[in-house]
Formats: structure tokens, sequence, C-alpha cells
């Protein structure tokens, strides 16, 4: 949201949620009040502010998924095919919709996992991942639709609250620092995964919308790569700003997941295609999100 603002113009960012959205700056853009899994409602907030761009974020998380698998199911794949649909016929001319290193299973090679590999997740949001981003493809190779996407690592911000990924340990880790708190780990200390800053993601995000059509080669979803640590590593590099801070790993049922996913993506096709560099590396990282959420000093 803050990115296509301060891009474009507040006043030609429309947002759209089924509750308002609880930031400061989203009064600056109009907001509509929709159901995305509502086609008829989804169709009539598309004709009354006839949008170029359509950002399809809505999705229900790893391990929350796993508590409600069918409505994970609905929720990740019903909002994608109304978009693509009005898309299909004319109503949007551009779709970003997310997907993530999820799509991967046990199978895929863990290190550097490949653009095109074996896709056998095993969670439902990983499955409805793959489901979409199939759905994706077909509609551009059927109909011409300029459909985009990107397969997030897990990603780190200090805007937003953990929203029930298998990833948020990291987001609960920078908190449980500022609060000065030990924070109980449900990841193995040593499981390592994928991760990047809220920033590198947006900027990356953009930079893939803007580039040329004919420079878009993968129309399922480019792999993205920031950076990668394990919990053992995160609490090492904050310990260096935060010295008291104290992290204790008692794995549970998000570890299987975790465990199934990559160690590190292969982005290099993102890198051909449109450009894409990291910003942040483990060190930046954490130096970015510990600013971030630290209260100002009064002066």
């Amino acid at each position: 949201m803050l990115a296509l603002q301060a891009k474009y113009g507040a006043e030609r960012v429309t947002l759209s949620d089924i509750r308002p959205v609880p930031h400061p700056q989203a009064e600056a853009s109009e907001f509509i009040l929709c159901d995305a899994q509502d086609k008829d409602a989804l169709d009539h907030l598309i004709e009354r502010t006839q949008p170029s761009t359509v950002y399809m974020l809505v999705a229900m998380l790893s391990a929350k998924g796993e508590s409600a698998p069918m409505a994970a199911w609905g929720l990740n794949m019903n909002p994608l095919l109304h978009t693509l649909e009005a898309a299909r016929r004319g109503m949007v001319k551009h779709i970003f919709w997310p997907s993530s290193m999820a799509v991967f299973g046990p199978n895929a090679p863990k290190d550097l996992t490949p653009q095109e590999t074996n896709l056998c997740p095993t969670t439902v949001y990983g499955v409805s991942k793959v489901s979409g981003e199939l759905w994706c493809q077909y509609y551009h190779d059927k109909f011409g639709v300029d459909v985009r996407s990107i397969r997030y690592p897990g990603l780190i911000g200090f805007r937003s609250e953990p929203g029930g990924g298998t990833t948020d340990y990291a987001v609960e880790a920078f908190q449980a620092a500022l609060e000065d708190r030990t924070l109980q780990c449900y990841l193995a200390p040593d499981e390592r995964l994928p991760m990047m800053t809220m920033e590198d993601a947006v900027r990356g995000t953009l930079e893939l919308m803007e580039a040329p059509a004919h420079n878009i080669r993968v129309r399922t979803s480019y792999n993205l790569q920031g950076c990668s640590f394990t919990p053992d590593e995160l609490a090492r590099a904050i310990q260096q700003t935060v010295p008291g801070f104290d992290m204790h790993c008692v794995p549970d049922a998000r570890q299987d997941i975790a465990a199934s996913w990559p160690n590190s993506l292969d982005d290099t096709e993102a890198q051909k295609d449109w450009g894409w560099r990291p910003k942040h590396d483990v060190q930046g990282l954490v130096a970015h999100i510990l600013e971030g959420i630290s209260p100002p000093v009064d002066g």
C-alpha cells in the first residue's frame, strides 16, 4: 500500500478488504469493503474502480491453513480465479499474485532450489500455491492475461503483526528483543530457511510489475532469494545489538512444515529477466528491522 501510494499517488490507489486497513496512511486512499471470495462483489468493485492493475494478496498462510484446510483452499484459490476471469473479460490489464517457497516439498533440492524442479508440497497452502501458479500460466498462455508472480521466502517487516506463517518466528524474535523477553521458538535451532525484508519484497514486486512484458519468461512464479539463516543464527545476530536477547527452541508441528522447505532459492531467472538484486544480507536485515521497530529517542 505505502509503496503504491508513494509511486502513483494515494488518490490513484484503491484499497479493499473484508475490514478497514489498520494503518493511518490508508485513509489517504479510497477504501471499499469487499469479500474477494464473492465473485459478484469483486466484479462490482472492479467495474466501479476500473483498475489497470490488481494486486490480489488474499491468502491464509501455512501454519494457520493446516488447521482449516478447506477454508484455506477456498480463500487461497477463489479470489485468484475471480480476478483471472475478470482479466480474461478485459476488465483488468495486469495482475500480481503472490506465490511462496511453500510450493516446494521434501523432494526438491534443499540448497539453491532451482526455478524448475519437483513441486510436491506438504501443506494445503503449498498445494494452493502450486495450483494458483498453474492457473496463472494457463490464463496467460490461453487468453493472454498479463499475470505475474513471485515465490516469496519468509518475509520480515516491522509494520504488521505475524499472520500465521511458519516463518513468523523471525518477526516474533524482533518483537521479543524489543520487549526484553525470552522467545520460545517453534522451529529447531538449526532449521535454515530463506528470508527477506518486507522492503526488499515490495521493491522486487514493483520491479517485476514494471518490467516489459516480453522480459517476463516465467508465467508460473519467479523464485526470489534474500538471505538464509537458522533461528540460532538469527538470535546471535540480534544479540550483537540487543545483548540480553534470549531464544529457546521447542519445535512443534510447524517444524515439520519448515523441514520440507528449501534452505535457499536460486533466483537466477529473476536476476536475468528483470534485474532482481536483494539489498539486505542477514546482518543488514537485522539492523533494518531493529531500527524500524525501535521507539524514537526524545531529543
